[in-house]
């Protein structure tokens, strides 16, 4: 490790990802960002899913102050961060057939909707599947990934393929296999993972392009405002009005 504290170094390579993202994801997060505004314009819904740790950034554009009032969590019991004990089963769920087609039977999932996948890995059986269901019910897919894995790593689906090979729209985290950033002499295993800072950050660029890509239409985009702000809550109550049958998490 060179100089600078450990907090430092954590920020520096933070930084260094975001940069990396916002040079070389550009036309993707571009393209993302259209999806998602063509499917509100054709009265589509909008879904994000990931599971364990990846399940961050999607709740963090679910209900968010800022963020498009469309955007619902796609979730089952066991794969919503660590919301399940023992926690290692959460890992072990991913890595079941099946399990993805049984949460899409029982979601609002329908042709025409946007589905955005998140799985650092993207090696497992229920983000692949996910995916390939997803898109054969007709919805479109946004895969936010790291596609290093994919050369690094062996798919864990019957197929052999990854997130990455099923996606309408595929965004690269740039995460290195592992989600650790720093090594040190007197630590035996890289530590400090940024996989959910430079995930989190992607998806909210994408949701931007798609806030502006509306208003460039003429049309308002659905957002939401903070309850603690004056007025914040009367605002949002109009837009749940207005989209209350393509808001799923106040039902």
């Amino acid at each position: 490790m060179s100089d600078g504290t450990p907090a430092d170094l954590f920020l520096d390579a933070a930084i260094g990802l975001l940069q990396r993202v916002r040079e070389e994801e550009a036309e993707a997060i571009a393209t993302a960002g259209t999806l998602l505004a063509d499917t509100v314009v054709a009265d589509g819904r909008l879904f994000a899913f990931g599971a364990g740790h990846s399940s961050l950034p999607a709740q963090d554009v679910v209900y968010r102050a800022g963020g498009l009032a469309l955007m619902n969590l796609l979730s089952a019991p066991g794969l919503v961060g660590v919301d399940v004990m023992p926690a290692t089963l959460g890992s072990r769920l991913e890595r079941v057939d099946g399990l993805a087609t049984a949460v899409l039977d029982t979601s609002p999932l329908r042709p025409g909707d946007a589905l955005v996948i998140i799985s650092l890995s993207g090696r497992n059986a229920l983000p692949v599947e996910m995916a390939v269901e997803a898109r054969r019910r007709g919805a479109k897919v946004i895969g936010v990934t790291s596609v290093a894995y994919a050369g690094q790593t062996t798919s864990r689906h019957s197929s052999g393929t990854y997130l990455k090979d099923h996606c309408d729209v595929v965004l690269d985290s740039k995460i290195s296999v592992g989600d650790a950033e720093l090594t040190l002499d007197t630590i035996p295993a890289p530590f400090a993972p940024a996989s959910t800072v430079v995930t989190s950050a992607l998806l909210q660029a994408v949701l931007a392009t798609t806030a502006a890509t509306l208003a460039d239409r003429g049309v308002e985009p659905p957002l939401l405002r903070s309850g603690n702000v004056d007025g914040g809550h009367e605002w949002n109550a109009r837009v749940f009005a207005e989209y209350a049958d393509r808001i799923f998490y106040q039902h």
